[in-house]
């Protein structure tokens, strides 16, 4: 039975590595005889905690791994499931709530989890691709027949245009779209000084900073506010499917390359006797049963042999920067997002 989701990796024994990675391939997981949460053998409940917009393809991957892990160890699995903007997740689970397995927003994210003691260090390598299950890009979203004429990054800065972007305090994916403002200019061949002059520019014209990218999304899509929608193509993909979207999209180039990572709570699976089931559901994301489904649900897979399979569905983008790009998310907190950075400095100047 499926209730809630949280989303974390942790450091995987080599035994675990290769196990659920499609289907109902458990091979490698032998049955639990922990006593978290259920009793010695018994039932087991786990928590994933994950950020708003990925509900939809949680709906239906995690059922999946329940009858998988069912019938490789005839363990009955509970999974509780909690969404909301990622960096309020982040706090709750700093904050005592006892997630199993995170998938957050973003990797800073994560080292905040780090910097707690909840997760180990080197969590970053305990699975394939760096611990990252999903990426997407930044897309905009203009109203019917794009009247504003948006088709590129400057086109964001033009006057009297209304932008929607959730809050970067609040919101991963507001953090995602910052990056890709600022790095529209510095990652290609921009000062530091010209990226700030038009990240300022540009949000001077927001006039809605909603806590999460869903809730973004539903301002624009349902009740009209706003020229332009900055946000997730998969956002912009269900929108499309739910009829919301009366007007292609854009996918600019160069784009950012938005990474979801998976992590185990290591403190909390240690403490309830979850380990096994959160890091093989930690596994089982990155594998092509999981991944198909978050293709269907408009994100671009991790898993070579998936997006090989589904990359025509998706725009093609001519230049993708990322996280690494600009330091990492330690310096990228600290440059940006910590008290008194660039995005609290630029708030300031723009209301």
């Amino acid at each position: 039975m499926v209730k809630a989701v949280v989303v974390a990796p942790r450091r995987l024994g080599s035994a675990l590595l290769g196990v659920l990675v499609g289907g109902l391939a458990l091979g490698g997981c032998a049955q639990s005889s922990s006593t978290g949460a259920g009793g010695k053998g018994g039932a087991q409940e786990l928590l994933l905690v994950s950020y708003a917009v990925t509900k939809a393809p949680y709906d239906r991957i995690l059922p999946q791994f329940q009858a998988a892990w069912k019938a490789k160890t005839g363990q009955e699995l509970t999974i509780r499931a909690s969404y909301g903007p990622s960096g309020v997740q982040t706090r709750a689970i700093i904050d005592g709530i006892e997630a199993d397995v995170a998938t957050l927003a973003l990797g800073g994210d994560v080292m905040k989890l780090q910097e707690a003691q909840l997760v180990q260090p080197g969590w970053q390598e305990e699975l394939p691709h760096h611990s990252i299950i999903t990426e997407s890009v930044v897309v905009f979203l203009p109203r019917k027949g794009n009247p504003k004429g948006v088709k590129s990054w400057p086109d964001l800065a033009k006057p009297g245009l209304a932008m929607v972007t959730a809050n970067p305090k609040t919101s991963g994916g507001a953090r995602w779209n910052f990056l890709g403002l600022w790095g529209s200019v510095s990652q290609t061949g921009g000062s530091e000084a010209q990226a700030r002059a038009f990240v300022t520019k540009v949000y001077r014209q927001v006039d809605n900073l909603p806590k999460d990218s869903r809730e973004a999304a539903d301002l624009f899509l349902k009740r009209g506010i706003g020229d332009v929608l900055l946000t997730y193509e998969n956002e912009a993909l269900l929108a499309r499917r739910e009829g919301l979207l009366e007007s292609p999209f854009v996918v600019p180039s160069p784009n950012i390359r938005i990474e979801g990572p998976v992590v185990v709570i290591d403190r909390n699976v240690d403490r309830r006797g979850t380990r096994k089931a959160a890091e093989a559901l930690a596994t089982y994301l990155g594998g092509p049963a999981a991944q198909k489904i978050f293709a269907e649900e408009g994100f671009r897979p991790v898993n070579p042999s998936v997006w090989a399979q589904v990359k025509d569905r998706f725009a093609p983008v001519a230049q993708l920067y990322s996280a690494a790009d600009f330091g990492g998310w330690t310096k990228i907190d600290t440059t940006f997002f910590s008290k008194g950075g660039l995005w609290d400095q630029l708030f300031a100047s723009t209301r």
